[in-house]
């Protein structure tokens, strides 16, 4: 098939993704799409956000192919645009081989381009047999109100492919971030708090304080939340866990920052 020259993603995990193989063919992105950090320097536009896209914008940048998701974007703003005459192709993505899969149908039957190594090396650490549970974990993401991950999500089956497991997942809450009490997650058996820097930006000073009595892990939220390139190094993670633990207990193996700060 003829490679696809114009896209426009709205999807900050995909556009990364689709910026690692083809950069000059991405030319509209939302502006909540930060990677890569220069993304501004060889894209056309910026088209608003997720949940509010400009579809004049979009339509004016006359793209071979939108790329959406069930998760991040409206389907009203879908239809919109495919009544206009636009192609949008919308992804779902609710598990780590859901992610790999999905990429390869964009990469190879939509727009033609060739699979990155990342995505191979992702295949290879993440779409195994599951390895046995090593910590139970709540991971948050909001506060005011107190937002955590459950199922079925991205995050959650990532946790459980790094060893963890979401005491919120099966606990019987509402929803797929359903609202709780920071005491909860004591109650439902968390070991350890997960707090990545989105979308709150959870830090040292702004979150952990809620959570006594808990080792509580500051991380960086795209290798909790992104599906894209950085899936390759999620496995950093894994000692961001190990280590906040081992802090809570007095632990201090030779080698690694006295600073509190897990997310390196």
């Amino acid at each position: 098939m003829r490679p696809l020259e114009r896209v426009v993603s709205l999807v900050p995990s995909i556009t990364e993704a689709l910026a690692s193989v083809r950069r000059d063919a991405v030319v509209g992105a939302t502006d909540w799409c930060t990677h890569p950090a220069d993304l501004d320097t060889t894209l056309e536009a910026r088209v608003r956000g997720t949940k509010n896209p400009d579809l004049a914008a979009i339509r004016a940048l006359r793209p071979d192919v939108v790329i959406a998701n069930q998760e991040e974007n409206r389907e009203l703003d879908v239809r919109r645009l495919r009544e206009s005459g636009v192609r949008v192709e919308v992804t779902r993505i609710e598990t780590v081989p859901e992610a790999v899969a999905t990429f390869e149908h964009l990469l190879d039957d939509v727009l033609g381009w060739e699979r990155p190594a990342w995505l191979a090396e992702a295949e290879r650490l993440w779409c195994g047999p599951l390895p046995p549970v090593r910590h139970r974990v709540a991971i948050a993401i909001w506060r005011d109100p107190w937002m955590v991950v459950g199922e079925p999500t991205f995050t959650s089956d990532l946790a459980r492919r790094l060893g963890w497991e979401n005491v919120v997942a099966g606990a019987g809450l509402d929803g797929r971030y359903p609202r709780v009490e920071p005491e909860q997650l004591a109650e439902l058996g968390a070991e350890v708090v997960v707090l990545p820097d989105e979308p709150y930006v959870f830090t040292a000073d702004d979150g952990p304080e809620a959570f006594e009595g808990l080792p509580v892990a500051l991380v960086e939220g795209r290798l909790l939340t992104w599906y894209g390139p950085s899936l390759a190094h999620a496995g950093e993670l894994v000692w961001a866990v190990d280590r906040a633990i081992d802090r809570a207990a007095g632990v201090h193996p030779q080698g690694w920052p006295q600073d509190g700060n897990v997310s390196r």
